[in-house]
């Protein structure tokens, strides 16, 4: 059994020999290989990342005393690459959990049986490293680390997502050493880190030694002053020095040339200060870049510098003396396949997504990043929300959610340490980086005494940011001292709630909604009312998404299919299921609609109609800080969804907050049968960071005002065959065969020239799988029986019929067992000797129930129907109140393309707005779905059976029919898997309607 102190359940080691925090850097050798920011290109550094060996232990009980000895054989021990995540490496269980605790909540013990992963390796230190002081940094060890070196007990440290460093100087020798680590899973700081995330564990962020001069700079904090019209700046650089160094700093702009310089002898603790006239600021949109380079004797460090200021301004969110509205989302350091070990590249990635989607602000939930996370996000341009590695979350459930239960460790003085070390640690590695503007002191813990200590330190040490906490709300009435945050903060507030913040005069401080609009699944569907609300009040500063991406595990079934896990696949207990797959784009990146939908609605152009008729158009540049010189705007007039006139506008000259009007230059009739939309885009003129040139910022679309003229058809309508025989009605024309069933209330063939149209009778449908926004609903939905709803026929019967049409009449209702019909309604069908077929249906619905999911008409169709044309809203899915990112016009696409493909499978692909839909087979023999007015349509190889009762997508079989739906009306899919319910005015709430549609087989390409 190992024989060590046991620190992990004390209050009072937060670690042992662990230096105290410091700035992120790595030292150079000269300006040229420290601007190239290549850490393996300088002397100085020396990568412990690669091949360790590893053996892990289901309890730290069983660790063998003896194994971190210099001279230990570890040569049978497996092969782990460091960094990583030792779940994904087929080592302990992948484990999903939100707000519950793994553990029994009992701080701050943890369970005797306590997981631990022992490593091990062999490195070199080249002479060249002789006489230098020598040091190692862990970016992030989870939970827990102790380090031995050469046989020899160096410290221990826990906080798992914030940098240890030690000297290590009179540990190694030059030529061969031994470093060994015992990694522990849980430890008391277990209870600080709830965070709704997989928990992982290991030495997953990268390890590396650095040499330094005996006398060389440990700290720098480069703090900045503006002058109040902005045309000074000063830089006050704060270093810490081992011995007595002579130091010379130089600020360099984003050209190269040098824009102040500074010397001078510091031992210990000093300072120097510059001066530099008319800076150049930064901010998100035009993240310009100073350079401070730092020489001390061989060495050099190099720090990005932005000059900005972050302030309030009466109760008004402003960065440089402008008000600015953030943008956000939630970023998890997630990898489908790595876990939290985030490549370099998968950063970036991340990063250009969020550009190209029109994202200024990040917030690190709910940890600090990677440090080279900053150093992009400085380049790239972002606001970010820098937050501790804070969350006590399971605190409130392990008390059932009682009042006072969620505040238990941040009122207890003996976690006081525990919290302060959290900020500190912060602050300490990202204080430098002009892209962070707020610290956030955590998330879900209580609030009280602990974290006011946190804000307090925090403002002390850096009074340039903002502080953050939303855990003060009082809601959660935990402590009533808020006078060390600088801002209100809301989680999945209504557009109600924050309107009347903005609105109430008392309050003083801007209102933050640092979570919104629950990206789960299908979803988001309320972005759009709550950006009304924002952009209409200074005080509201904006928001983000909760969030980013998808958190599923790539893994596959034992046949080998590839699919995204979530909680409870691996046997995990306590998990919360597909929760974690609540992003705006899955595991790999791809993009959920829901981010396209962000994309539009925080857009910063807006586009709107000033005289249609003129073709004149207002542009407003909602930028900030830039104009809009480097878009043009591209237009085009279409006629039924085919295009007869474009151009452009290269130059727009727009300064930001202002508006142009901009004339067109199209020409449209006066009147037409046809009508015409209008579509403006809004594209880059040359090549970004992130995108290339001719990317679409955004758009906007208007029908334009042409008269509907009058048409007059005479159209001979063929004679019909009606021909009753029991209850089956067949209606022959000249191409054309349909059969009814009058029992059933329904169409049993429907065809032309002997093609067969439908496999199954049609049936109106109210059920739609339901989506993860849905959750919170969806009980109530099946208390009443709408997923088990089934017609039945009071009457049907011929109401009235000629030589060229015959009308059926039926009565019916939808109830599933055990309860009340849910509506009543009429359905008047129609056939004319075209073979087309109307339906006219009056609903009524019982009073006292639940808003509808969907009411329409659902057919199958046969296989081989693959085809789908449309006049609607394209090209991806929408919904009522998720329609902002799709263009009306005609779109030729597959059924499968209209699938989206859900982690959780759900309702997908619908279509908003629909005037007509053809589905057909490859030679267009199908049928066309005219609505009286816009329809929702959806073409699918699925029921919503079919994608209720599925659990992910490899459970799905795949139908070779087509199942049609045609909704009068489909509910809105909103954000209320966490956020509020959906809004009253997306429900299919009405009591009574009318539905018209007609149905003709066709054959399209004749």
């Amino acid at each position: 059994m190992l024989n060590i102190e046991k620190y992990w359940e004390d209050l009072n080691v937060m670690h042992l020999n662990r230096l105290e925090p410091r700035a992120y850097y790595i030292p150079y050798a000269d300006q040229e290989t420290a601007i190239n920011k290549k850490r393996g290109s300088s002397p100085y550094y020396q990568t412990l990342n690669g091949s360790w060996k590893f053996r892990y232990y289901q309890s730290v009980r069983l660790v063998e005393d003896g194994f971190y000895n210099k001279d230990a054989c570890v040569n049978d021990w497996n092969n782990l690459i460091v960094p990583s995540c030792w779940q994904v490496n087929g080592y302990d269980q992948c484990h999903y959990t939100n707000t519950n605790y793994p553990i029994p909540c009992d701080p701050p013990y943890v369970p005797n049986e306590n997981p631990a992963g022992t490593y091990v390796r062999e490195f070199n230190i080249s002479e060249k490293w002789k006489g230098k002081s020598k040091y190692v940094v862990f970016e992030g060890v989870n939970s827990c680390f102790y380090l031995w070196i050469n046989g020899e007990f160096v410290g221990y440290s826990q906080g798992s997502r914030m940098p240890a460093e030690f000297d290590i100087t009179n540990y190694v020798r030059s030529g061969k050493n031994k470093m060994a680590v015992l990694v522990l899973k849980w430890c008391d700081g277990t209870y600080l880190e709830d965070q709704d995330l997989w928990r992982f564990s290991g030495i997953f962020r990268d390890v590396y030694m650095l040499a330094r001069e005996e006398t060389h700079v440990v700290d720098i904090f480069s703090r900045q002053e503006l002058s109040a019209d902005f045309n000074k700046a000063s830089l006050n650089c704060e270093i810490e020095t081992i011995g007595s160094c002579d130091i010379t700093i130089e600020l360099t702009d984003a050209e190269g040339q040098v824009a102040a310089k500074g010397k001078k002898a510091i031992a210990g603790k000093g300072n120097i200060q510059l001066e530099v006239e008319e800076p150049t600021l930064w901010n998100a949109e035009a993240p310009y870049l100073y350079k401070l380079y730092v020489y001390s004797g061989s060495e050099v460090l190099l720090f990005n510098i932005g000059f900005r200021k972050i302030e309030v301004l009466d109760g008004v969110f402003t960065v440089n003396g402008k008000a600015v509205k953030l943008k956000g989302v939630n970023r998890h350091d997630s990898h489908p396949e790595l876990g939290q070990s985030i490549p370099l590249n998968h950063m970036k990635e991340d990063l250009m997504l969020m550009k190209r989607h029109n994202v200024n602000t990040i917030r690190t939930s709910h940890y600090p990043n990677d440090p080279r996370f900053l150093d992009l996000c400085d380049e790239y341009g972002f606001y970010v929300v820098d937050e501790a590695d804070l969350e006590c979350h399971g605190m409130h459930s392990a008390g059932l959610f009682k009042d006072g239960t969620f505040h238990v460790l941040a009122k207890n003085p003996q976690w006081k340490k525990a919290f302060l070390d959290r900020a500190e640690r912060l602050v300490e590695r990202d204080k430098n980086h002009p892209s962070v503007i707020i610290w956030s002191m955590g998330n879900e813990s209580g609030y009280d005494i602990n974290h006011i200590a946190m804000a307090k330190w925090t403002k002390a040490r850096d009074n340039s940011r903002l502080v953050h906490y939303e855990g003060a709300a009082e809601i959660y009435k935990g402590s009533t001292d808020t006078e060390c945050l600088d801002m209100e903060s809301r989680m999945y507030a209504s557009t109600e709630y924050i309107e009347e913040y903005a609105q109430n005069e008392d309050n003083k401080k801007p209102l933050f909604l640092c979570e919104y609009c629950h990206a789960m699944g299908n979803g988001p569907g309320d972005l759009k009312d709550y950006w009304d609300v924002i952009f209409k009040y200074p005080k509201l500063m904006g928001g983000c998404v909760w969030e980013w991406c998808d958190h599923g595990i790539k893994t596959e079934t034992p046949n080998g299919k590839e699919f995204y896990a979530y909680g409870g696949d691996f046997g995990d207990k306590p998990n919360d299921g597909n929760f974690c797959l609540d992003g705006l784009v899955y595991p790999d990146r791809e993009v959920h609609t829901g981010l396209l939908e962000l994309k539009k609605v925080i857009a910063p152009i807006r586009i709107e109609a000033e005289d249609l008729k003129k073709g004149t158009i207002k542009v407003t540049n909602l930028f900030d800080f830039i104009n809009l010189s480097d878009i043009e705007l591209c237009w085009r007039v279409e006629k039924d969804g085919e295009t007869v006139q474009q151009g452009e506008i290269k130059e727009l000259d727009v300064a930001p907050q202002t508006s142009q009007v901009h004339e067109l230059g199209y020409n449209i009739p006066k009147s037409s049968e046809n009508r015409f939309f209008l579509t403006i885009s809004c594209v880059q003129k040359k090549d970004t960071l992130w995108a290339e040139r001719g990317y679409e910022i955004t758009f906007e679309q208007f029908e334009l005002p042409v008269e509907k003229a009058e048409h007059f058809s005479i159209q001979n309508i063929p004679f019909i065959k009606v021909e009753q025989k029991d209850t089956l009605v067949t209606i022959e024309g000249f191409d054309f065969c349909h059969v009814f069933d009058l029992y059933s209330g329904a169409f049993t063939k429907v065809s032309k020239n002997y093609v067969d149209m439908i496999t199954d009778m049609p049936k109106f449908n109210i059920w739609r799988a339901p989506t993860d926004n849905d959750r919170n609903i969806k009980d109530k939905w099946t208390n009443e029986g709408y997923e088990r709803a089934v017609t039945h026929v009071y009457d049907a019967k011929i109401t009235n019929s000629s030589d060229t049409f015959v009308e059926i009449t039926v009565n019916f209702s939808l109830a599933g067992y055990s309860r009340f019909p849910i509506l009543h309604g009429e359905a008047v069908w129609i056939v004319d000797g075209t073979g087309e077929i109307s339906l006219k249906v009056k609903a009524k619905v019982r009073e006292g129930i639940e808003f509808l999911p969907r009411f329409g008409l659902q057919l199958i169709m046969p296989k081989g129907t693959e085809e789908v044309e449309y006049f609607g809203y394209g090209p991806h899915e929408s919904y009522i109140d998720k329609k902002q990112s799709v263009k009306k016009g005609k779109y030729l696409i597959t059924v499968d393309e209209m699938f989206e493909n859900y982690l959780m499978p759900q309702e997908n692909g619908s279509r908003f707005g629909t005037e007509w839909a053809i589905v057909s087979n490859k030679f267009g023999m199908g049928l066309k779905f005219t609505g009286a007015s816009e329809f929702s349509f959806n073409a699918a190889h699925y029921t919503p059976e079919d994608l209720t009762e599925a659990g992910h997508p490899y459970e799905l079989n795949k139908r070779k029919e087509t199942v049609i739906n045609i909704d009068y009306k489909m509910s809105g899919v909103g954000s209320n898997s966490c956020g509020p319910e959906l809004l009253n005015k997306y429900r299919l709430d009405e009591k009574e309607f009318e539905f018209n549609l007609k149905i003709a087989p066709i054959f399209k390409e004749e």
